[in-house]
Formats: structure tokens, sequence, C-alpha cells
């Protein structure tokens, strides 16, 4: 692991942002997403699940609802108005063909340049230990990005798309990273709009912008100072 971040490239036209969960962006990328919306740039959210096993204390389908009013809400609060939802398990999402042709599907129909991951090593960026549907979904996400150039794999798909930067979320020994100080504000709100699940966790509204800022500070530590949000940018 380098110990100071390198810009990450903006020289595309329009993202995808790949994760397993609604909140999972937010609690890694939302920061960037505001910059790089308020710039001109295209952003789309695909999610493998609603979300419905979530909150303790709501039943899968009245959860399911719930978190995906929350996160249509906080990807508007960063620019993002396409939020799609591939209905996979919550808590049982598995790297098979199912998802890896849902993946294979929505790359090409989008055609994106850069594609963002969240995170599939098994360690989080703190350390502790990730979650199966995190890991699963992430490693789909790859080989269905490798898969997707290919026209001989999965032809029914659509035609073949190659991205041009593939950056992983919240990885545990980033490399590159966006400077955040235009969008700490609206990834602050961004998170804040998971406001069913956040109390669910024990989390106030008040602990959202200490929580956000002070990854970000941590991030700019190795970034120039500034408030940032780091990747891991895995060579195409």
């Amino acid at each position: 692991m380098s110990e100071n971040l390198e810009r990450m490239p903006d020289d595309w036209g329009s993202a995808l942002v790949l994760a397993a969960h609604p909140d999972d962006v937010e609690f890694g990328s939302a920061g960037a997403v505001a910059v790089w919306t308020r710039k001109g740039h295209t952003v789309s959210y695909l999610l493998a699940t609603r979300g419905e096993a979530g909150i303790d204390t709501l039943p899968p389908a009245e959860s399911a609802k719930v978190r995906e009013a929350e996160q249509r809400e906080a990807a508007a609060r960063v620019g993002v108005s396409d939020v799609e939802f591939l209905d996979h398990p919550d808590g049982a999402v598995r790297a098979g063909e199912a998802l890896r042709s849902d993946l294979v599907a929505a790359i090409r129909r989008r055609r994106p340049q850069l594609v963002v991951v969240f995170n599939h090593h098994q360690r989080t960026g703190t350390g502790r230990w990730n979650a199966p549907d995190h890991r699963e979904f992430g490693q789909c996400a790859l080989d269905a990005l490798m898969d997707a150039g290919n026209r001989w794999i999965l032809p029914s798909a659509g035609e073949p798309w190659s991205v041009q930067y593939i950056a992983v979320a919240n990885a545990p020994e980033p490399t590159h990273a966006v400077d955040i100080s235009t969008g700490l504000d609206a990834a602050v709100a961004s998170l804040a709009a998971h406001k069913t699940y956040l109390q669910a966790l024990g989390y106030s509204q008040e602990a959202v912008r200490p929580a956000v800022s002070g990854q970000a500070q941590a991030v700019g530590a190795r970034f120039g100072g500034v408030p940032a949000v780091a990747f891991e940018m895995i060579p195409c």
C-alpha cells in the first residue's frame, strides 16, 4: 500500500456504481459521486438487493419499501436519479450465473466508462471482516466486467462493452482518491437520507456528519490534507 494516494482519473463521461445493498454507496463513496455529478458526469446506481433483511424491527416486505425510498432520496441528494434494483435476496447474494448475467446485461446496456464496485475483499477499510453479500457481489461484479467485453460470453445480454476504469470503494488498500471538499455536505445529506436504517443501527442524525467528515479527513491525510474518498483502481 502506497503512503500517498494518487488523484483518480477524471477523463470519463459516465459511471455505473455497483453495490449489494441500499446504504453501501453512502457509507463509502457518495462524496465522490456528488463531486462527479456537479462536474457534469452522469452517474447511475445498480443494487443487487433492496436491503429487505437490514432492519430487525420491520418485516422484509415493508423494509424493502422503506429502504428503496431512502436509497432513491440518498441518490438524489448527490445528483443521481437513475437507481436500479436487481431483486436478489438480501443476505443470500451469491456470485453465480444468475447474478453475473444480470450484471453483464446491465454493463452492456448502460455502457459506462467508469465502474465503481463496492469492496469485495475479505476485510473492510477499517480492518473488520467484510459481509458475505459484499464479498460475493463484488467478486461477481469484477468477473462480469471481464465478461461484458467478450461477445461470445452471454451473447443474448447485448453487444459487448469494455470499461475504461474500475474503482473499488471501501477497499482496505486504496491507491487513488477524490477531493470531496465541494461534495462533503452532499455526502452527509446522502447518508442522512437513510434515516430509518440508521435509527435501527442506533445512529442518530447528529452522528452522521462527524462520521462522514472523520472518514474523509482520515483519507485526506494521505491526499494533501483535503477531505477525500479513497478507491482501489484495478487495471482494465
